[in-house]
């Protein structure tokens, strides 16, 4: 068995993190066997590498390694991706097609971001790792393959299955094995090792010097937070080594690079500068004016209620308990504005009043001028759908969304 410094040569895996080390080390110890392997972590941290490893240490290694990218691939067409489909299954399958576990038959799939997948296709997949059994789409045949599936994602899959976005019992049976990668920000030496290794191999790729780091601009790059992990920073060290004249960099000079720098630190406040902060103030009001807001609302709503029952005694009676209840007993400066929103109050509740009783009455006309234009405009839009294909119908009526038999009747009722 290789040693997991070799593994990670091998395998292009730079860093001397314990974390990484121990997912490496699981990654050798369960590839001879069958197990189905999850991995875990964030995005850019390098999950890829895990499967790779476990397929070439394998005895499926001169088999197929397929990898999926569960995500990629819309929804509708997912199954058939997968499994496979027979001709006529649906539209635009004019030949037979075999699916991913049929071709990787004693070979290795990697499904990456499996946490993505719809609900109906995870069941299939279950029946797969159960007794490697699939049915193409549009078929009823049970057809058998022989895959080792390695899956990873980046989500929390406890959230997932308690959300219903994914199924609990395929959870256990894809993780027998959980290897977890860490993010780049819990691998702080290893952090400046994988900029020099980035900025070398951009150094070549550009025919340029090779950029270096001064003391303060290492303690930059390992301090930052790194939410986009190993990716992230590769992409930093493709731009520096790239945009920057001077191939020596100082902390400075990084940071131009680092988008929100500042927010990575976490802020220290005491309790006592808690008490006395304005932001609290600024909370508190802003509370008050949402409160009041709502009340307003409910003022209005209240009114136009009553408005409509006509008992405007009453109105007038809640209308003046609610001005009391957001605005208080004593006196105030804003006597006039008061004023003036009852009127608004009283206006809106008027106008819909005037508006219930002209739908009432005007109703039957309103529906009947409704229904003519609605297949005033039915027609007009057949006739240029038609006209723009020629008169072909299946295209005029993929056009409309509509079926060829829905226009043909259509065509026969409007006599075109």
């Amino acid at each position: 068995m290789e040693s997991v410094q070799a593994i990670k040569q091998r395998f292009g895996i730079i860093g001397n993190d314990p974390k990484l080390n121990r997912a490496v080390e699981k990654a050798i110890q369960v590839a001879p066997t069958d197990i189905s392997v999850l991995v875990t972590g964030e995005s850019g941290v390098g999950k890829e590498s895990i499967p790779k490893i476990i397929h070439a240490l394998s005895h499926r290694k001169h088999g197929k390694y397929i990898a999926v990218n569960c995500g990629a691939i819309p929804e509708g067409t997912i199954d058939s991706e997968l499994f496979g489909h027979e001709k006529g299954a649906f539209t635009g399958a004019t030949q037979t097609r075999s699916g991913y576990f049929e071709v990787a038959d004693g070979g290795t799939i990697f499904l990456d971001e499996v946490g993505e997948l719809p609900l109906t296709t995870q069941v299939r997949l279950l029946r797969v790792l159960e007794n490697g059994e699939f049915i193409k789409v549009g078929s009823s045949k049970v057809q058998k393959t022989n895959v080792r599936i390695v899956a990873a994602t980046n989500i929390n899959m406890f959230e997932a299955i308690k959300k219903n976005k994914f199924r609990e019992d395929l959870y256990y049976r894809l993780s027998t094995i959980d290897i977890n990668l860490p993010p780049l920000r819990e691998r702080k030496d290893d952090i400046h090792l994988l900029f020099r290794k980035f900025a070398a191999d951009f150094a070549l790729k550009y025919k340029m010097p090779t950029i270096r780091l001064e003391d303060d601009a290492v303690e930059a790059l390992q301090n930052y937070r790194w939410s986009g992990n190993i990716r992230q920073l590769r992409n930093i060290a493709e731009q520096i080594s790239v945009l920057e004249q001077e191939r020596v960099i100082n902390a400075k000079g990084l940071k131009v690079y680092l988008p929100d720098m500042g927010s990575n630190l976490p802020a220290v406040i005491s309790e006592k500068k808690k008490e006395g902060d304005f932001s609290n103030e600024r909370e508190i009001l802003y509370k008050v004016l949402f409160d009041m807001k709502s009340d307003l609302n409910d003022l209005k709503k209240l009114t136009m209620e009553l408005m409509e029952s006509g008992n405007h005694q009453k109105v007038q009676e809640e209308h003046e308990s609610l001005i009391q209840k957001i605005y208080g007993d004593e006196d105030s400066e804003d006597a006039e504005d008061i004023e003036e929103e009852k009127l608004e109050v009283l206006q809106i509740a008027q106008n819909q009043q005037q508006e219930k009783e002209d739908k009432y009455y005007f109703a039957e006309e309103i529906e009947e001028e409704e229904t003519l234009s609605l297949q005033d405009k039915e027609l007009e839009l057949i006739k240029k759908s038609l006209e723009r294909h020629n008169g072909k119908r299946k295209n005029a009526a993929e056009e409309l969304g509509i079926s060829e038999r829905t226009l043909y009747r259509k065509i026969k009722q409007y006599n075109l």
